[in-house]
């Protein structure tokens, strides 16, 4: 069995699953989810997820892992690598008070606006800075247009060939320092291997793998892997 191949199907399936289901999402949450409670809105996602159309985001088993990592290290700035519909920037911002910012980065700009109503909906778009570009173009210039020195806590999402581009760029220009807590989520389905080989072989990091299902599926492995810079 060419299990390249499989994964490659899997993935191809999915995406097209996932394509078709966003307008729907952002009609099913505005029609059944209680507007401004952020924990009802998040809920009203996930079953979604696991009974109309599955979703690409990290689902609610694997969020439990995301909540924990927030509220160990508390992190006062943080950005997200892939905003998709904005169900990870809920799960991260209810965890955190009301001042702190999430800057989030969606390359896809459908989904970009679909994350934007859904985070108005829940009242908490005051919150989140979208910034509908591709990370290559955006990352450079986050010092500068934030007064950022660094982040507390990264959370990647996005495209999986794009995860170690994207963590050696946030390296070299100084918005990885020590205590900075990277949550990579799909490890392992798609997978992102370079990244893991990478960070699992880095001296300035420690790293840490949580194992669970892929988002809204009980058959496939899945996991995250959580980074601390030293």
């Amino acid at each position: 069995m060419n299990l390249t191949k499989v994964t490659e199907d899997f993935s191809s399936a999915l995406m097209e699953k996932m394509l078709a289901s966003r307008l729907d999402l952002k009609d099913y949450v505005l029609q059944n989810a209680r507007q401004g409670d952020i924990q009802n809105i998040i809920d009203t996602i996930d079953r979604y997820g696991w009974t109309k159309h599955w979703l690409m985001n990290i689902g609610d088993r694997k969020g439990e892992i995301l909540d924990q990592a927030i509220q160990i290290r508390k992190p006062k700035t943080i950005l997200e690598l892939g905003t998709f519909l904005g169900y990870s920037a809920l799960r991260i911002i209810s965890q955190l008070p009301d001042d702190i910012l999430l800057i989030t980065i969606e390359a896809d700009s459908q989904s970009a606006e679909i994350a934007r109503t859904i985070l108005e909906y829940a009242g908490v778009i005051n919150r989140v800075k979208i910034i509908n570009d591709y990370t290559e173009n955006v990352i450079p210039n986050l010092s500068k247009n934030f007064n950022i020195d660094s982040f507390d806590f990264i959370f990647i999402d996005h495209w999986k060939d794009a995860y170690l581009r994207d963590f050696k760029m946030l390296e070299n220009i100084g918005l990885i320092k020590s205590k900075t807590m990277i949550v990579a989520d799909n490890v392992i389905r798609p997978g992102v291997p370079d990244y893991l080989e990478y960070v699992r072989n880095n001296p300035n990091y420690t790293s840490t793998f949580y194992p669970g299902k892929i988002e809204y599926r009980e058959d496939l492995d899945d996991g995250i892997e959580i980074s601390i810079r030293k």
